[in-house]
């Protein structure tokens, strides 16, 4: 295990991390807010620490195997949570409220602490979006290109779409050739979203702010009333279509944009049930809101519907309105498809379509065998065969996630938190949800101290698909 390599490379991280202070700074000045030497004292810290430990650990070749990849990709998350949190500390958050919120914007969850953000300075508000459009960059790499090398993403299904995500066992230079066109992607989708919002009625600052967390899928809003701030069925329109963009596949986008394929979209099995999902749930929901009569109308019960399922099953985590007051098991079924959430390779959360779809494939085959016991048969998805391999890494993955989600439970319940507070905190942030129900519905002030360091892992467990946090407590890993 090369350990210059990674402080070298953690060093960078740190300073190209202190670059996010700048913005917020520079927004001080436009709008003559205090907070500025906050900002400008955290970029001189954090640059000066990451360019030292840069230049104390530089060399001229920089060998990176697997185990460093997962120390690597762990370390992008839990290190630059701390890094980030530092504003908010200083912003009058107590020590575990500035983690909290910066775990949550860093992995791309959306679950807060803070309330009033109407009254907070624009620069903290930039700040809190930034954060999750960076962890949603970061993403991006670790699923596309990271990932697939150490064996653990759903990169197996695209292994020539991209450059880079051919399932090395070295993290090779052809990660930078991804690096660049899924930058380009991201970055483009951002403006254009961002271009959007600003024609449908928001303000410059509201438009920019909100692309950046709903490009990353993140959820954090400027406003406590989130979207149903604006009121308005046309910038709704946009965060849906961007919320669904961003929870597609990069490789799909890839395939689309820069490999000549405009229809990958309609023809990508995982892309196309994740959309059934939706659907279904949309329909399921829509029927009850009728039968029970929620809404004056049922142009309300349609775009409240289609708003909300949209944004929990892709685990962006916008909300219009209170879903958890929805009637019935709503509530409960927005959440079980928030447990799927989005497709492989993308910047949302949850177990993956592709491992529900392959889950579901291999349950099926398994009932055809206990019929036919001597015939032999394959799991596909769409046109590809599903190796046994990946089949038995998707249903030992399903496994541990059960019983982390069952750990953390019992965890949460042992703070005090209701079994459906507990319950939905948990599947929350372990999905990189962001809202839940009962007592987290809205915010999260009401957990404890204790209970937001144990929701901190969840989400760094989630966000790191579980596989690669926990290889690091294993003894083995560390006599590689």
């Amino acid at each position: 295990m090369n350990y210059k390599s990674i402080f070298n490379l953690l060093g960078i991280l740190l300073g190209l991390f202190s670059l996010s202070f700048i913005p917020p700074l520079l927004l001080t000045f436009v709008y003559s807010e205090s907070g500025r030497e906050i900002f400008l004292y955290s970029f001189i810290f954090l640059f000066f620490l990451g360019g030292t430990l840069w230049v104390s650990t530089r060399q001229k070749n920089l060998p990176l195997n697997i185990s460093d990849g997962f120390i690597i990709t762990t370390m992008f998350w839990v290190v630059l949570a701390c890094a980030g949190s530092i504003p908010f500390y200083f912003f009058g958050l107590s020590i575990g409220d500035s983690i909290f919120e910066s775990v949550s914007g860093i992995t791309t969850t959306g679950a807060t602490t803070i309330i009033g953000l109407d009254t907070l300075p624009k620069s903290i508000l930039l700040y809190r979006q930034l954060l999750q459009w960076i962890g949603g960059m970061g993403l991006i790499i670790l699923a596309v290109a990271v990932m697939p090398a150490l064996g653990i993403g759903g990169g197996q299904l695209y292994k020539m779409e991209l450059p880079g995500s051919h399932g090395n066992q070295k993290l090779t230079p052809k990660i930078t050739d991804s690096a660049k066109a899924l930058w380009k992607i991201y970055v483009g989708l951002t403006v254009l979203c961002a271009t959007l919002y600003l024609i449908s009625g928001m303000s410059l600052f509201d438009s920019i702010a909100h692309s950046l967390s709903t490009v990353a899928g993140g959820g954090f809003s400027t406003h406590d009333d989130s979207i149903g701030f604006f009121d308005s069925g046309l910038i709704e329109t946009v965060c849906i279509v961007f919320m669904l963009l961003s929870a597609a596949s990069f490789a799909v986008h890839y395939a689309a944009i820069f490999g000549g394929k405009p229809l990958k979209y309609f023809y990508d099995s995982e892309f196309r049930f994740f959309l059934s999902v939706i659907i279904l749930i949309i329909m399921i929901s829509l029927l009850v809101h009728i039968i029970s009569n929620s809404y004056a109308d049922i142009f309300s019960a349609i775009k409240s519907t289609i708003f909300h399922t949209v944004s929990i099953v892709t685990t962006s985590g916008f909300t219009t309105e209170n879903f958890s007051l929805w009637p019935g098991f709503l509530p409960y079924l927005l959440l079980v498809g928030a447990f799927m959430g989005a497709c492989s390779q993308s910047v949302g959360g949850g177990i993956k379509a592709w491992r529900v779809l392959i889950m579901i494939n291999q349950a099926y085959k398994e009932i055809l065998k206990t019929i036919h016991p001597n015939a032999v048969l394959t799991s596909k998805i769409g046109s590809k065969v599903i190796d046994a391999k990946i089949a038995e890494k998707v249903w030992g993955f399903f496994s541990i996630y059960v019983f982390i989600f069952m750990f953390l439970l019992m965890a949460m319940l042992g703070t005090g938190l209701s079994f459906e507070s507990a319950f939905s905190a948990v599947g929350a942030c372990l999905n990189n949800l962001g809202p839940g129900l009962g007592d987290v519905a809205s915010n999260y002030t009401n957990v404890s101290g204790i209970g937001k360091i144990i929701l901190c892992f969840a989400m760094i467990l989630g966000r790191l698909e579980i596989f690669t946090l926990l290889v690091l407590f294993t003894p083995a890993f560390w006599r590689r």
